[in-house]
């Protein structure tokens, strides 16, 4: 749990990473996409293939033989794998728009508060509920001050560029006076004055903020706060229902296999979970190639193909992505889905860098720094408290 812990917590940097330096978001979710399919087929091919078949418990070849008597539990990951893919389309432009923190806490959040709620009458009670669900509530409150963060932190960048423009004017001005009394000539030393400007902007500051807007290939600047809030919860609840689609793929609590048929086992139920979310990330990229949103401009699949530039890092990310998933499943099929969602710490590591990558927070007001310590402390918290609450799954 705690390899997929670092590995979620360090799939979305190299993708920001990317946008933030003008490759557009469609072309970078497309190398994702295939490198996560890629690194999920990983775990059925090795580890679901270890040992022969059992009567209850067939290997990844055998069973993925069996779909016709297996196709409602295959459905049922499907639908999962649907909505993870979904989930992270939405998040890469939440990203964008509300930053990588406060994004990871309200999707991870809003999994925990309603997936794991799901995962405990699944898993048939196994973890204990006078633990877990006031961890749940913990992750609840950590919503609410990621949203109070973001508001804050949108405030504070408003109020920089707004004094940076004061002072531009000012300097206007006074340059236009001196001009007035003096023969120099403009435009060159305001040239360098720029460029100087412009190498030397520190992160936090205006000049800085402005910087990565005229170079990504997001348009974010502007944008009323609640359209990344709404991106967020939207990412929040499509992710809150894949674990516990595969938690009914792998179990069958609803019952819809057949008498005598073999449950899937987890390797070839993630198996099937990638492939939906590979079809559904790369038909609604191709999609936006031509159609795109949020202000990005159009592509084609010729541009798309042309484009290496940091294709390394968005393959990164989708690789990370997919050792994440495959080993946080392994962790719920052995000591209960509820409490294998404490993965959902990824926001420690992710607002890690954040911080250290991307500049975010830095040089913000002492109320962002209070919520944002507020916020990090109630989520470690939230996960201490999930953690202890791990039961066994019976296998009989």
């Amino acid at each position: 749990m705690l390899a997929a812990l670092l590995f979620g917590g360090s799939m979305g940097p190299p993708m920001i990473y990317m946008e933030r330096r003008g490759r557009l978001p469609q072309h970078i979710y497309l190398d994702y996409s295939i490198a996560n399919f890629i690194s999920a087929i990983m775990f059925p091919l090795t580890l679901g293939q270890i040992g022969a078949s059992k009567p209850g418990m067939p290997n990844f070849f055998t069973q993925l033989s069996q779909v016709h008597d297996n196709w409602p539990s295959v459905l049922i990951a499907m639908a999962g794998g649907l909505a993870l893919s979904l989930g992270n389309v939405v998040s890469q432009y939440a990203w964008a728009f509300v930053g990588l923190s406060v994004t990871n806490i309200v999707t991870c959040s809003l999994i925990v508060v309603i997936g794991t709620t799901m995962n405990y009458f699944l898993d048939g009670r196994i973890n204990r509920a006078e633990i877990l669900f006031p961890g749940a509530a913990c992750f609840l409150i950590a919503v609410f001050l990621a949203a109070a963060v973001h508001s804050s932190n949108a405030k504070d960048k408003e109020e920089k560029i707004g004094t940076m423009a004061t002072k531009l004017r000012i300097f206007i001005c006074i340059h236009d006076s001196s001009m007035f009394l003096s023969d120099s000539a403009p435009g060159k030393n305001d040239a360098r004055m720029d460029d100087k400007a412009s190498s030397q902007a520190k992160p936090g500051s205006a000049e800085f903020i402005l910087q990565v807007e005229k170079s990504r290939s997001i348009k974010v600047l502007g944008s009323n706060w609640l359209l990344g809030l709404g991106l967020v919860f939207f990412a929040g609840l499509c992710f809150s229902v894949f674990s516990p689609a595969l938690n009914l793929a792998t179990n069958d609590q609803l019952h819809v296999l057949k008498k005598g048929v073999p449950h899937l086992v987890v390797y070839t139920a993630f198996f099937y979970f990638s492939v939906s979310g590979l079809v559904l990330g790369i038909g609604v990229n191709i999609w936006f190639l031509y159609r795109p949103v949020a202000g990005v401009p159009a592509s084609t699949i010729g541009a798309y193909l042309r484009d290496w530039n940091g294709r390394h890092w968005a393959l990164l990310g989708g690789l990370l992505c997919g050792l994440c998933n495959g080993l946080q499943f392994m962790g719920g099929q052995a000591a209960g889905f509820a409490s294998a969602d404490a993965v959902q710490a990824i926001p420690l590591v992710s607002t890690f860098w954040d911080v250290l990558l991307f500049g975010e927070y830095r040089r913000s007001s002492r109320k962002t720094y209070t919520l944002l310590t507020s916020m990090l402390t109630m989520f470690v918290i939230a996960v201490a408290v999930l953690l202890s609450s791990a039961g066994h799954r019976k296998t009989s």
